[in-house]
């Protein structure tokens, strides 16, 4: 059985939308689809619909993918493949999205191998990466579009240096490449999983996920930025790739990101409790008497905290480091 599943981020809803006016009625297999949508609510299931021939539908746990049918992922829910089903699930979030486009075509390619046709389209990072080098190792094609023809680049660029991928073309001519593609036979021996893949789907849906993790990586000197736990870094090649034990997963770019927002968070947090603490201090400066050496002292304190305030600033919002202390 042929199965097509494709991953977009950043410039994805024009993407797909000119992909799905050009298929042709009738579309010999099912497709399937993660856009980047967080929590949020979309219009691309209707979007879709009245933009292509074929139908499109948000996926619901347990349908059996059919020809002629776009399957989007719904918000906030991972879309899986198992025992040839959709499944959706809220599982922790993998590159810091949810629906991510990993899972998906991990599970594709250990449920159907041969008879994937995987495509990584626009997006920033580098989520699906991961899942089209394991859609390769199973014996699937893989496609990605071409960097120059995408809005966001870096997620084709991030693929191209994951693995060997078998076409890059443009969004205008994916609909061509595709109907070649899905005319091809299918081999009928399936390609045999990597253990990796397979200890590492287990690790995810949290099948003594440690122990896993043991066995396909090391722990790395980073903590998870989502939760905190130790990042194992992944024996595979290309660039590095990271898991914690209860389920978060991230390439290299994804965790620079991610940890760059914990890091502004713990900024402000810290840059407005500096900046209370001076108010505080010159509030109590206020009411204590000139001559005493402790009004002098809370004062030097304050501009010390200002000082500091400003360091914080100038990291937060690039401004330049400059005290701003009050005349009292």
């Amino acid at each position: 059985m042929r199965v097509i599943v494709i991953g977009a981020s950043a410039g994805g809803v024009v993407a797909y939308q000119r992909l799905a006016a050009s298929l042709r009625p009738n579309f010999p297999c099912p497709i399937l689809i993660v856009q980047h949508i967080g929590a949020h609510l979309t219009r691309l299931v209707y979007i879709l619909r009245h933009r292509g021939p074929n139908y499109a539908v948000a996926a619901r746990d347990g349908m059996v993918p059919q020809a002629a049918t776009i399957y989007v992922a719904p918000s906030d829910h991972h879309m899986v493949i198992s025992a040839r089903e959709i499944r959706l699930n809220r599982g922790l979030k993998e590159n810091h999205a949810r629906p991510a486009i990993d899972p998906l075509f991990r599970t594709a390619a250990l449920e159907f191998g041969p008879g994937v046709i995987g495509v990584v389209l626009t997006g920033m990072l580098d989520d699906g990466a991961a899942g089209l080098k394991a859609i390769k190792d199973c014996g699937g094609i893989t496609i990605v579009q071409d960097p120059h023809d995408a809005p966001e680049p870096s997620m084709p660029l991030s693929t191209l240096a994951k693995s060997n991928v078998d076409y890059m073309t443009t969004i205008n001519k994916l609909a061509e490449l595709l109907e070649k593609l899905v005319a091809m036979p299918v081999e009928d021996v399936m390609v045999k999983p990597l253990p990796s893949l397979e200890l590492e789907h287990a690790a995810s849906v949290g099948d003594n996920a440690m122990q896993k993790l043991k066995a396909i990586g090391k722990p790395s000197t980073f903590s998870c930025p989502d939760c905190g736990g130790v990042m194992f870094e992944l024996n595979e090649p290309g660039p590095a790739r990271y898991r914690c034990h209860p389920g978060h997963a991230m390439g290299l770019l994804s965790l620079v990101a991610t940890q760059k927002e914990v890091a502004d968070d713990a900024l402000w947090t810290a840059l407005r409790a500096l900046q209370e603490k001076e108010a505080g201090l010159r509030r109590l400066a206020e009411s204590t008497p000139p001559a005493l050496p402790r009004h002098s002292d809370l004062l030097t304190e304050a501009d010390a905290l200002a000082s500091a305030a400003a360091t914080l600033r100038a990291l937060t919002v690039g401004e330049p480091r400059q005290a701003q202390t009050q005349a009292v």
